[in-house]
């Protein structure tokens, strides 16, 4: 009886043993990211992005973009948008280099229609949702603390309520810092 214990507790040890040596971080894991683009704080807008990278070629994530001032140099016609992607990327670091990615964009976005027809023009304002995609390419560069640099230029087309209101194109462009934990 003394045995059988002592040999069940030396295989209990055994596993538990093995069992912390596969969770150590051999720098394999995935990472979450956070990002802000810098490009459309000057401009007057925000726009945020999280980023979960998959293995050390892909990643998932999103955008949102709400503008926040509407000034004499800028005029904002688009309310916001959500911007889910996924990337590839083709450099040595994890998830990090050169990288494709194709991309969905659901906007919404004031409409102005003006009616000639009658004497007086009619003039109509409101609001309209759009959806478009379409791909990107760009460069990632991660330091060895996290901090992220990236730059991102992407078109797409509007598939779902394309008017006379919204133009064909879409366009992306992005200069984003964040941090990868």
């Amino acid at each position: 009886m003394k045995k059988t214990i002592l040999l069940l507790l030396a295989v209990c040890a055994m596993f538990s043993v093995n069992a912390q040596d596969n969770s150590s971080n051999d720098g394999t894991q995935n990472f979450n990211e956070v990002k802000l683009n810098a490009l459309y704080l000057v401009v007057g807008a925000l726009e945020l992005t999280y980023e979960r990278t998959l293995n050390e070629e892909s990643g998932v994530g999103a955008s949102i973009f709400i503008p926040y001032e509407n000034g004499d140099d800028i005029d904002f016609d688009i309310n916001y948008y959500f911007s889910p992607y996924y990337r590839l990327y083709f450099g040595k670091k994890y998830a990090a280099g050169f990288f494709v990615e194709g991309f969905g964009l659901l906007s919404g976005y004031d409409t102005t229609e003006v009616n000639f027809s009658s004497p007086d023009p009619v003039i109509r304002e409101g609001n309209s949702t759009a959806f478009a995609l379409g791909i990107g390419v760009g460069g990632k560069w991660v330091t060895n603390s996290g901090f992220i640099g990236e730059l991102n230029l992407g078109i797409g087309r509007n598939i779902i309520n394309a008017d006379d209101f919204t133009d064909d194109l879409v366009g992306k462009i992005a200069i984003t810092v964040g941090y990868r934990f």
